[in-house]
C-alpha cells in the first residue's frame, strides 16, 4: 500500500457547487416568500410557526459540526468504540432539558436566552453571560470553517482559501437574507448530506470486507470494541461515568440553555410541540453519532495493518476520513464530491446557527439597551429588522476573518474547541442557580460564573500527558522503511503532572458547572446573611423557576393573597364567614 494520489475531478466540483447553490437558493426563497423577513420575529424566530421535523433536524445539525464528523470517526479509529456510550447520556438528560429548563424559556418568550438572567438576577449577570457566549461562538465559528478546509485541502486539492470563502460567503448569504426559516430548512437538507457522507464510508467498507461482522471482527482483533470500562477514576480518559456525566453536562449546556437551541425551540408555537422536537432530536442525533462512530471502525478495517498517520501519508488523524474517501472512492466520478459536500454541509449548518443566534444576542443584549440609553426611545420594528440583518452580515465577515487567522494559531485550535465546553458548563451552572434555587443572588452567582470558567480553563489548558492510543502498525504498507510496529504511549510519566491536569477532558464542563453552582450558592447565602436580605423578603416571579419550584411559589403566593384579602375584610368590618369561604375557593 502506498500514499494516495489526490484525485478530485470535474464532477466532484460540480456536486459541491450544486450543494452550495441549493443552500443559497433556500435563502433567496425565504427572502421573497411569506413575510419576506420584514419583522424581527420572522427573521429570528421564523414567526413561531415552524413544524416539528425541521426543528428536530436543525437541533441535531447545530450540534454536529464538520469537526464532529471528522473527529468522532478518528476518535473511534484511534481509541476504540467506547465513545458511543455518550449517546446514553443524551437520552438520560433529554427529559431534564425538556421538562425543567425548556418551560421557563417558553413562558418568557424572550428572543435572547440571557434576558432570563436579567429578570432573575440583574443586568451584570446578563451582560457577563452574553459576552462569554459571544466571544466563545465567534471564535468557534471561524474554527468550524477552518478545520475541515485544512483537512480537505491536504487530501482533495481544494484550495484552502476557496474552501473558507465558499463556506463563509454562502452561509453568510442565506443566513442574512433568509433568516431563521432559511437556516432551519437548509439544516434539514444539510443533515441528509451529513448522513450520506457517513453512509458512503460505511458502504465502501462493506463492499471491501463483505459484511458488518467482518468489520467488527477486525476491530475486535485491534482491541477497538471494548465497551465495558466502568473505572470510576476521573483520570481515565473514557469510561461509562465520564461519558455519561461529562456528556450529559455538555448536552444540557447546549440543549437546555444555549442561545442557538433556545432560539430554535421558540420557532415552534407551543411548548408541547417544542418538547416533542427535542425528543425527536435524540434518535436523529444518536443515529448520526453511532454511524460516524462505526465509520471509524470501517476505516480501521482497511488500515488495520497500514496506519496512514504512522506511515506519514497524512499529517493528522483528523484527515483520516477524507483520506479514506479519496483512497477508496476517488475513482468514482462525483462520489468524493458528495462526501466533501457532506463535510461542507456540517460546517454550514453549525455556522448558520451561530450567525443567527449571535445576531439575536447582539440586538437584544447590547444594541437595543444602548439605543434606549442614547436616544431615550425604543428601536422601531422596521429599523430593528434591517439592523439585525446587518449584524448577521457583520458576524459572517468576522467568521471568515477568524477562519483565515486560525491558520496562525497553531496549537490554539484544540484549545479553542475546548473553550466551547469549558464556557458551556459554567453558563449552565449560572442558569441553574437562577432556576433551581431561591437563595442565589447576582453578586454570588456572577463570582461563581467567573470562578467556574477560570478553573475549567486551568484544567483544560494546563500541561497534560499525551493520552495513550491503541495499537497501530505499518507492516502492510509495503515499504521496508516503514515495516515497523507503532504503539503510541503517553509522552512521559503521568506522575510529572498535577492530578487536576490528568483529569479526563470530559470533566472540564462538569467541574465548571459544579464550581459555579456550589460557589455561587454559598456566596449568595453569605451575602444574604451579611446584608440581612432573607429569601422570605423577596417577591419572586414563579415563571423564573423550574416547574416544581414554580408551582410551590405559586401556591405560596395564592395563600399570601388570600390572607391579605382576609385582613382587608377584617379591617373594613366585613369579615363574614361567607366571604372568607369565597376567598378560599
Amino acid at each position: 500500500m502506498a500514499g494516495v494520489e489526490v484525485t478530485f475531478g470535474v464532477w466532484d466540483y460540480v456536486v459541491v457547487a450544486i450543494v452550495l447553490l441549493i443552500s443559497a437558493s433556500i435563502g433567496v426563497y425565504y427572502r421573497f416568500t411569506g413575510g419576506k423577513q420584514k419583522t424581527v420575529q420572522e427573521y429570528l424566530l421564523a414567526d413561531k410557526n415552524m413544524s416539528i421535523a425541521p426543528v428536530a433536524f436543525s437541533l441535531m445539525a447545530s450540534f454536529m459540526s464538520a469537526i464532529t464528523l471528522l473527529g468522532v470517526s478518528s476518535e473511534n479509529y484511534t481509541y476504540g468504540f467506547q465513545f458511543i456510550i455518550i449517546n446514553i447520556s443524551y437520552g438520560i438528560f433529554t427529559p431534564i432539558a425538556a421538562y425543567l429548563y425548556l418551560p421557563i424559556f417558553f413562558k418568557l418568550q424572550a428572543t435572547s436566552a440571557y434576558e432570563y438572567l436579567e429578570m432573575r438576577f440583574g443586568k451584570i449577570a446578563r451582560l457577563s453571560a452574553s459576552l462569554s457566549y459571544t466571544l466563545q461562538m465567534t471564535l468557534y465559528m471561524g474554527i468550524v470553517v477552518y478545520a475541515p478546509a485544512l483537512a480537505l485541502e491536504a487530501l482533495t486539492g481544494i484550495n484552502q482559501v476557496l474552501a473558507i470563502l465558499s463556506i463563509g460567503l454562502v452561509c453568510t448569504f442565506y443566513s442574512t437574507i433568509g433568516g431563521m426559516k432559511a437556516v432551519l430548512m437548509t439544516d434539514v437538507f444539510q443533515s441528509l448530506l451529513m448522513f450520506i457522507a457517513v453512509f458512503s464510508v460505511i458502504g465502501s467498507a462493506l463492499y471491501e470486507t463483505g459484511s458488518f461482522s467482518e468489520i467488527w471482527r477486525i476491530a475486535a482483533e485491534g482491541n477497538r470494541t471494548d465497551l465495558l470500562n466502568f473505572n470510576p477514576d476521573p483520570t481515565v480518559r473514557h469510561s461509562w461515568l465520564s461519558l455519561i456525566l461529562g456528556g450529559g453536562i455538555t448536552f444540557l449546556s447546549l440543549y437546555a440553555v444555549n442561545q442557538i437551541q433556545v432560539q430554535r425551540y421558540l420557532t415552534i408555537k407551543d411548548l408541547k410541540r417544542a418538547q416533542f422536537a427535542l425528543w425527536w432530536n435524540w434518535p436523529i442525533l444518536t443515529s448520526l453519532s453511532l454511524c460516524t462512530s462505526f465509520a471509524g471502525l470501517s476505516i480501521y478495517s482497511k488500515y488495520y495493518n497500514c496506519d496512514p498517520v504512522s506511515a506519514q501519508y497524512i499529517n493528522s488523524i483528523d484527515q483520516l476520513m477524507p483520506y479514506y474517501v479519496v483512497d477508496t472512492m476517488g475513482h468514482i466520478p462525483g462520489l468524493s464530491g458528495l462526501f466533501v459536500a457532506g463535510i461542507f454541509s456540517a460546517a454550514l449548518s453549525t455556522v448558520s446557527a451561530a450567525l443567527n443566534s449571535l445576531a439575536a444576542v447582539t440586538m437584544e443584549d447590547y444594541y437595543k439597551p444602548l439605543h434606549r440609553v442614547i436616544f431615550k426611545k425604543s428601536l422601531s420594528s422596521n429599523s430593528a429588522s434591517v439592523q439585525t440583518k446587518i449584524v448577521a452580515l457583520i458576524y459572517g465577515v468576522i467568521c471568515i476573518g477568524v477562519a483565515f487567522l486560525a491558520q496562525f494559531l497553531g496549537g490554539i485550535l484544540q484549545a479553542a474547541l475546548t473553550i466551547f465546553g469549558v464556557v458551556g458548563g459554567p453558563l449552565l451552572g449560572l442558569f441553574s442557580l437562577g432556576m433551581f434555587t431561591l437563595v442565589a443572588n447576582e453578586e454570588g452567582s456572577v463570582v461563581g460564573l467567573f470562578t467556574g470558567i477560570g478553573i475549567a480553563l486551568w484544567m483544560a489548558f494546563g500541561p497534560k500527558p499525551t493520552p495513550a492510543t491503541l495499537f497501530t502498525t505499518t507492516e502492510g504498507c509495503g515499504s521496508a522503511a516503514l515495516n515497523r510496529t507503532v504503539t503510541v504511549l503517553a509522552a512521559d510519566s503521568e506522575s510529572n503532572y498535577l492530578w487536576i491536569h490528568r483529569v479526563s477532558y470530559l470533566y472540564n464542563g462538569v467541574a465548571g458547572f459544579l464550581i459555579t453552582f456550589i460557589l455561587g450558592y454559598l456566596l449568595s447565602w453569605i451575602i444574604r446573611k451579611i446584608k440581612r436580605t432573607p429569601v422570605q423578603n423577596e417577591r419572586y416571579d414563579p415563571n423564573l423557576f423550574v416547574p416544581p419550584l414554580a408551582n410551590k411559589l405559586q401556591k405560596a403566593k395564592q395563600s399570601e393573597t388570600r390572607l391579605e384579602d382576609i385582613s382587608d375584610l377584617n379591617r373594613n368590618g366585613k369579615s363574614d364567614q361567607g366571604k372568607i369561604e369565597t376567598i378560599f375557593k
